[in-house]
């Protein structure tokens, strides 16, 4: 009797402990590790969110900046004549409405003389043939194009920046604009990264150009006011990394992001106090040490009262286990403790009813294979339904693709050499339907119709279909080339349309194929049946989407049958390969 209730009392114990010890570790280490983990998502949420403050807000003085230079480059583009120019006063005058931010504009000819200033708030002049040829302003311009100047301040208030352009030939004189640069300021001003992050742009000696707190800008050159922002901007520099950390004026630790601004070699540097960047991990670490004593102590309780229930249900657990990987999936095990056995047992009866129909599915998708395009198959595989196969509406991009000359070719060929053309025709296509994770829905002798974004969802369906366009053009082309070498005289082109179409299977019990049904099907249509050899026709809406990603060739409205009114067209240019030449 003793003995037995050692062995109890040993046996209990010995599931006690690991019980408590199976739930106290992994909560640990689940705390510790969501404590660094955390930390290190803090850091990298903190790195991206810096960074991307600073790249955007040099990006916006960048093309603040931009966009003036572009606008008083036109001002340079012809020779001065001797008469004094009043369409170059007009455009002036019509400039300084265009870009508010343009305070006066100074125009010289050729030989540094001034002949035109007009300006926001001083008197305009005409002709007064002073020579500027040795400003620091044209000298610059004349030197490098684009000039820079220093940052200075109207009446202590408001940040100017003098610009000045020279034009391509020496005859055509500089222009030299004072630019009000109070817009950057209020770009500064905008940025705030949680409570008291902030953000400021320094010049390349280090001087404030602008600051949320004004009054620091207009300090000018005080030393003591610009060391603590030329530190941060150095310590940036030394760590050779998107952001580091450093210490501001008044001496809190800081965490910083910088991001250049080229033309006028300008420093914008984005900064949070570290105590508030990561004020809720020490918060977290708090709830993280409360959670993890009272989860020990749930954990002491829960292995006590688990640890003299777990005989009978584990073996009955083992025998069912057992059974069922077997291939016995009729089996279930009956546990009824009320507890987590019991709901471990009902996951096992749950899991054994899924394999059961896990296995019919299996067989039903092997079918699937035989007359579904493998991908569709392969979707329908891993879905574990085949109910994306039903009918729904969606945006698709329909690429069709025929032979031109086929009809012609055929009738005069032997039928095994239309075999062979068909045969490495398709096998071409073929290979790269595949690759792009396209659907072939049909084809019918030389012509295919192929969907992309369904019933296979895709990102960007519209580049994907005109990189699958041009890569078929470029094949079949290489092919083409061989066979006009034999005789045959075929080409080959292109149509592709995007919109809403209805996509589903059709079909009868034996037999279902995958289509789209829409007018973006029939556009698609008619494009590749108006494309002549070597063309890719595509509607505006594939245009639109692949514009600035994919060259573009507009082709004005043509007529397209079946519509009462021309559309847009556009061709998609390709480059053949440099193995589709062949001398003969």
């Amino acid at each position: 009797m003793n003995r037995h209730s050692f062995r109890f009392r040993s046996l209990f114990q010995k599931y006690f402990l690991v019980l408590f010890l199976a739930v106290v570790i992994p909560l640990a280490t689940n705390g510790v590790s969501e404590a660094w983990f955390g930390y290190r998502d803090q850091q990298t949420t903190l790195d991206r969110l810096l960074g991307v403050e600073a790249r955007s807000a040099a990006a916006k003085i960048d093309g603040f900046l931009d966009g003036i230079t572009d606008q008083l480059g036109w001002l340079v583009q012809l020779p001065w004549s001797v008469e004094p120019d009043e369409r170059r006063r007009i455009d002036a005058l019509r400039l300084l409405r265009q870009v508010p931010a343009i305070v006066n504009l100074t125009l010289l000819d050729g030989t540094g003389r001034e002949r035109m200033y007009v300006s926001r708030i001083g008197l305009n002049r005409t002709e007064s043939r002073t020579d500027r040829s040795a400003d620091e302003a044209v000298a610059g311009a004349r030197a490098g194009r684009l000039w820079y100047g220093e940052v200075r301040y109207y009446r202590d208030s408001e940040p100017y920046l003098t610009i000045a352009i020279a034009g391509n030939r020496p005859s055509v004189g500089v222009v030299v604009a004072e630019v009000n640069l109070k817009l950057i300021w209020d770009v500064i001003s905008a940025i705030k990264v949680g409570e008291t992050g902030y953000a400021f742009v320094l010049d390349r000696p280090g001087r404030l150009v602008a600051h949320p707190d004004i009054s620091l800008v207009l300090r000018g050159a005080d030393e003591a006011t610009l060391a603590p922002f030329r530190a941060i901007r150095e310590v940036i520099r030394r760590a050779g990394a998107d952001v580091a950390t450093g210490r501001d004026g008044q001496g809190n630790a800081v965490a910083a992001a910088a991001s250049p601004v080229a033309g006028p070699d300008w420093t914008v540097v984005v900064a949070q106090p570290l105590s508030e960047a990561f004020g809720p991990i020490y918060a977290a670490l708090w709830r993280t040490g409360g959670l993890l004593l009272a989860g020990a102590a749930f954990a002491g309780l829960l292995a006590y009262v688990l640890a003299s229930r777990m005989t009978e249900p584990i073996r009955r657990l083992e025998e069912g286990t057992e059974r069922i990987g077997a291939g016995h999936f009729e089996h279930r095990i009956h546990i009824e403790t009320g507890d987590e056995f019991q709901r471990l047992a009902d996951s096992f009866n749950t899991m054994a009813a899924e394999l059961a129909t896990s296995q019919d599915r299996q067989e039903r998708i092997a079918k699937l294979k035989r007359f579904l395009a493998p991908q569709v198959a392969e979707l329908v595989d891993r879905k574990g339904d085949d109910g994306v196969l039903e009918g729904r509406s969606t945006e698709v991009v329909a690429v069709f693709c025929d032979l031109r000359g086929f009809t012609a070719f055929s009738a005069r060929a032997t039928p095994d050499e239309v075999m062979s053309v068909l045969s490495e025709y398709y096998d071409a296509l073929g290979r790269i339907i595949t690759k792009y994770a396209a659907t072939l829905t049909s084809f019918s002798g030389d012509g295919l119709m192929v969907l992309v974004n369904a019933p296979v969802p895709i990102e960007e369906p519209a580049l994907r279909a005109v990189d699958l366009a041009v890569e078929m053009q470029q094949s079949v082309q290489e092919l083409i080339v061989g066979w006009r070498a034999r005789g045959q005289r075929i080409g080959f082109g292109v149509g592709l349309a995007m919109g809403p179409a209805t996509v589903g299977r059709i079909g009868y019990e034996s037999r279902f194929e995958y289509t789209a049904i829409g007018s973006v099907v029939n556009l698609a249509a008619r494009l590749c049946a108006s494309a002549a050899d070597r063309e890719i026709l595509a509607d505006v809406a594939i245009a639109e989407a692949v514009k600035g990603k994919r060259a573009l060739i507009p082709l004005g409205l043509r007529p397209i049958k079946g519509y009462d009114e021309k559309l847009p067209v556009y061709g998609m240019p390709f480059e053949e390969r440099a193995d589709a030449t062949v001398t003969t």
